[in-house]
């Protein structure tokens, strides 16, 4: 981008928001996402940028972007030369960003981006909160069937974990603190579960979270979701950043269930046949010792380093 470019986007008040719209094949309405996006912020005052990122569409969505972007102002188009998922694209667009609050979205006109001033206005308000969280109140996606009962799974796993009521923690309508949000950027994943991650790095530094409940449209164009690939990875994703933050967490109890179990077979053996220990016992006994140590050790490493 060119220095007159940027110079452009300095007049009016000073950007304290930042909105990053990863856009992918969303041809046929990013250009309406977009009028309702910056409709909704004029009117806010809020001094805001709004970064409309095309991560190598197929379709004319980044040709749509360029025709309207004359009108609209404080919209910068970035477009990237290939499809690197809507995580990279938030995370880009994250560190790129000017504003102290960073907003993420969509453009698929699933989520009520009219609310996104309504979001800011509360982390703005409100010094105790670091990110605000759009809950959706009902599921409006493909394979509703499989979808909802993976995605109550999933959630439960997260809260247990991190010792947290969480009503969504896959919303794409997010706002939160661009500093706090710094150190994390760097954990997230290209895919979809980029918002688990940025939910669960919160909660596992204690950073309050606050959950709005939003009405969730059904999403125009076709969806990116693939339920099986996507649902593993959202898993492996609340596992994954709960490892890095709090490996206790995910370790012990599985060694302390072994102990316990073995324990309980080893008094049994020796009830049964005094002075016999079966191979088997043996073997719980020595899972349960040695993912209590590997428990013990990750704990280590992860109080010894620096944190983000």
């Amino acid at each position: 981008m060119s220095h007159a470019h940027i110079q452009e986007h300095t007049h009016g008040p000073p950007v304290r928001v930042t909105i990053v719209l990863p856009c992918y094949n969303e041809e046929d309405h990013v250009v309406d996402e977009v009028k309702r996006i910056c409709s909704a912020m004029d009117a806010s005052g809020y001094g805001y940028e709004l970064l409309a990122v095309d991560d190598a569409s197929s379709d004319g969505t980044l040709d749509r972007l360029r025709e309207v972007e004359h009108l609209f102002p404080n919209m910068r188009v970035v477009a990237f030369g290939h499809n690197g998922g809507s995580g990279t694209v938030r995370r880009i667009g994250s560190q790129r960003a000017r504003g102290e609050f960073v907003v993420w979205t969509d453009a698929d006109m699933s989520y009520p981006n009219e609310r996104i001033p309504e979001l800011v206005a509360m982390l703005d308000t409100d010094p105790e909160i670091d990110q605000v969280v759009g809950a959706r109140t009902q599921e409006m996606g493909t394979h509703k069937a499989l979808r909802v009962p993976a995605k109550w799974m999933i959630r439960k796993i997260a809260e247990r974990l991190t010792n947290t009521r969480i009503p969504d923690l896959n919303s794409g309508l997010r706002v939160f603190r661009r500093e706090v949000a710094r150190p994390y950027l760097r954990l997230l994943p290209p895919g979809f579960s980029c918002v688990t991650t940025i939910t669960l790095a919160f909660l596992s530094n204690q950073h309050p979270v606050k959950y709005v409940p939003i009405e969730y449209a059904k999403r125009a164009g076709t969806s990116k979701f693939h339920f099986v690939r996507d649902a593993y990875r959202y898993v492996l994703q609340v596992l994954r950043m709960v490892m890095y933050f709090n490996p206790l967490k995910v370790l012990m109890p599985p060694s302390l269930w072994l102990l316990g179990i073995g324990t309980a077979k080893f008094v049994y053996d020796q009830v049964r046949n005094p002075f016999y220990l079966p191979n088997n016992t043996v073997l719980i006994l020595m899972t349960g010792l040695i993912f209590a140590a590997i428990a013990l050790l990750a704990d280590l490493i992860v109080r010894s380093r620096e944190h983000p």
